[in-house]
């Protein structure tokens, strides 16, 4: 079973975003987290995420459908600049029926990774 150390929520345009925070070590627990948030939102979207692994050291951001570099870059990035290693943050998106636009998915990915990291 996989163990979130936080999560979060935020509406934008009527979208939810779910934000969750795993703390990991390897690209394993990484996979089994995914597969348990896409068993867990069957009717969601997207399933945005990134991660940076201390030993090896390891980052990757993933858009999952999403107009390339709004959604993985910009959790990556706060990743980044928080300077936290050995984690990984999802966020889990139901689209509301309203586009966000290029910037406004940037700025809610942005803002649901920056809540979850705290």
């Amino acid at each position: 079973m996989v163990e979130f150390a936080k999560e979060v929520e935020i509406e934008e345009k009527k979208s939810k975003f779910l934000g969750y925070l795993l703390q990991c070590h390897n690209v394993q627990e990484v996979e089994a987290a995914l597969e348990t948030l896409r068993a867990m939102h069957k009717k969601a979207t997207h399933i945005c995420f990134a991660y940076s692994l201390k030993s090896p050291f390891l980052e990757k951001a993933v858009d999952d459908g999403e107009p390339g570099g709004t959604a993985g870059r910009p959790i990556l990035s706060v990743i980044q600049k928080k300077g936290v290693q050995d984690v990984c943050v999802f966020v889990v998106r139901y689209f509301g029926g309203i586009k966000l636009g290029a910037g406004g998915l940037v700025r809610a990915y942005t803002k649901v990774t920056s809540l979850v990291l705290g």
